[in-house]
C-alpha cells in the first residue's frame, strides 16, 4: 500500500536521491544550493512537496503550485515535478500521487491541475488516462538574457 504525504524536515535523505534522481533522467543539471534553496521552499512556502512510501522506504517525489487563473472562477495547480523510482514503477505510486496532489488542489480551492512532460516520455501511457492530451500545444521557455 502506497502511503502519501507532506514531505518534513525528516525526509530530506529520502527526497534528495529521487529529485537527483529526477533530474539525471531529464539531463537537468543543478548545484547543491540549488537542491538546498528548493528544499527550503517545499517546507515552508507555496511550493508543496509531497513523498510516496512503500514498506517504509521514500520511492516517489512530487512538487506542486497553486497559481491563480487569468480567466477562471478557481485557480489552478502545477506539478511541477514527479518521480518515481524506477524500481517499483507500475505499481501505482504515480496515480496515488497524482490523486493526491489533484485532491488537495481541489480541497485548497483550485480544482484545474496541469503538468508538462517529454514528447516520448514512458509515463505518457499513464498521463494519458489520468489527464487530457491538448494536440498541438507547444512549450516554450524564455529565458531573459539568452540570444535567440
Amino acid at each position: 500500500m502506497v502511503e502519501i504525504n507532506f514531505l518534513d524536515e525528516a525526509d530530506r535523505d529520502g527526497w534528495e536521491p529521487l529529485i537527483r534522481g529526477k533530474d539525471a533522467y531529464f539531463e537537468t543539471e543543478r548545484t547543491d544550493e540549488d537542491y538546498e534553496r528548493a528544499w527550503r521552499r517545499l517546507l515552508g512556502g507555496e511550493t508543496r512537496g509531497i513523498g510516496a512510501w512503500l514498506d517504509g522506504r521514500m520511492v516517489g517525489v512530487a512538487h506542486y503550485v497553486f497559481h491563480a487563473s487569468v480567466w477562471g472562477v478557481s485557480g489552478r495547480c502545477y506539478l511541477a515535478d514527479l518521480f518515481v523510482d524506477s524500481g517499483v514503477r507500475r505499481r501505482g505510486v504515480a496515480t496515488a500521487m497524482i490523486r493526491w496532489v489533484a485532491r488537495d488542489a481541489e480541497e485548497h480551492g483550485f480544482r484545474s491541475l496541469y503538468w508538462n512532460t517529454l514528447e516520448d516520455a514512458e509515463a505518457r501511457s499513464l498521463y494519458d488516462k489520468l489527464g487530457t492530451y491538448l494536440p498541438g500545444f507547444i512549450h516554450y521557455s524564455y529565458r531573459r538574457g539568452e540570444a535567440p
